[in-house]
């Protein structure tokens, strides 16, 4: 995809294409990261519409319809997060319904927004969370799901139907769900943390990697502060970045990519970050332990959704009902070590994932959660904040 780069004055621009080229295989999706919006800021005209132009050129070059011309298959392209679904799982429905499925993934719910916006074509099923469903909605880059052809939406958790962003389900089917808190290497951290308040703890100065995802962290830093994830009020913005910009020199970096390889090789003690990728690194690495703080974090859910562009609507159907499939579910959850959305997935998986309370978090623990919203206009206020944030 085609993506645009700022050196440091702004004026700058370098422009690059980071999509595989037609000869070499696309790579399946997953969930390692999220990046951040940054805005755009061009002090030339000439230079702003340059840029302009090849970023028009760069994202249609990239985009799967151009190099699915000239081919008689079917290819289902999939838009989705880093290592988020199965192989074993793809190649049983390549086969079964003679179609092929080719990913590419974004880093960010801003990231997918964004190319989507700058003319990303070809797609067939993209994967935002809850509040990104609700924009795309706005946007009208959805197309109504078909409930006839999804029968397997029968095994979906109840409560995980209708939720605020979709109360219909119109446009979108859950998928995967998890949530954020903090992963810490118990051979480092004494004693084991139970707040937020430890990311600031200078004992671990250069061992902290946070997020890069701005509504993730300024949401950490609201919550540590015993306010919502989602507000909107500028006094609250403003302290949660003064406390952001005091941590600042305590954190490693700010990723969503490797944390947990960070975690694992021990150079970071403690990552901020998603329930599953701690959980993979738990799996390499036995010291590794994830925690929700007392003052509570993220729930988010990931959904499936088909583009009102796609011009294979009826396959998108196919996949997201074969991926809501119980024992295809299970395979999934397995491996990425998120919850599916399928209730029956949970009898298929192994008794260490059933039972593990990160995976699965009681009733008390979820209800200290929330759900990051679509703050509408104030999302002006955390871009704001978060390119301070990251520029000084």
């Amino acid at each position: 995809m085609g993506t645009a780069k700022m050196s440091g004055s702004c004026r700058r621009i370098t422009l690059t294409c980071s999509c595989p080229s037609p000869s070499q295989p696309r790579r399946l999706g997953c969930r390692p990261f999220r990046s951040a919006r940054v805005p755009f800021v061009a002090t030339r005209k000439k230079v702003f519409a340059t840029a302009i132009v090849f970023l028009l050129f760069a994202a249609m070059a990239c985009s799967p319809a151009s190099n699915e011309k000239g081919k008689g298959q079917v290819t289902l392209h999939l838009f989705t997060w880093s290592d988020y679904t199965e192989e074993t799982a793809v190649k049983q429905f390549e086969e079964r319904f003679g179609v092929k499925v080719a990913s590419d993934t974004f880093g960010s719910n801003e990231e997918l927004l964004a190319k989507l916006q700058g003319g990303a074509s070809g797609y067939d099923v993209v994967v935002p969370s809850d509040y990104m469903v609700s924009i795309l909605i706005k946007q009208g880059l959805l197309a109504e799901i078909d409930p006839a052809k999804i029968p397997n939406l029968a095994h979906v958790y109840k409560h995980l139907k209708g939720l605020y962003y979709d109360p219909q389900n119109t446009y979108s089917v859950p998928y995967l769900w998890g949530t954020t808190g903090i992963g810490y290497n118990a051979d480092l951290v004494t004693p084991p943390p139970t707040s937020w308040k430890v990311l600031w703890d200078q004992r671990y100065k250069g061992k902290i990697s946070l997020l890069n995802d701005e509504r993730e962290v300024f949401g950490m830093a609201l919550r540590a502060a015993g306010e919502s994830l989602n507000a909107t009020e500028p006094a609250k913005l403003d302290a949660a970045k003064a406390r952001l910009m005091a941590q600042k020199p305590l954190v490693k970096t700010y990723t969503s990519e490797n944390y947990d390889q960070l975690l694992v090789s021990g150079e970071v003690a403690l990552a901020h970050g998603w329930s599953g990728t701690i959980l993979r690194a738990a799996a390499e690495r036995p010291s590794i332990k994830y925690v929700i703080p007392r003052e509570g974090g993220t729930i988010w859910q990931d959904n499936l959704c088909v583009l009102t562009s796609s011009t294979h609507k009826d396959e998108a159907m196919a996949y997201i009902n074969f991926l809501l499939e119980p024992k295809t579910a299970a395979l999934i959850t397995s491996k990425v070590k998120y919850a599916s959305a399928s209730e029956e997935a949970r009898l298929f998986v192994p008794k260490e994932i059933a039972q593990n309370p990160a995976i699965y978090p009681p009733a008390s623990v979820v209800a200290r959660l929330e759900w990051i919203k679509d703050v509408g206009e104030a999302i002006k206020l955390y871009d704001r904040a978060w390119t301070e944030l990251k520029v000084r």
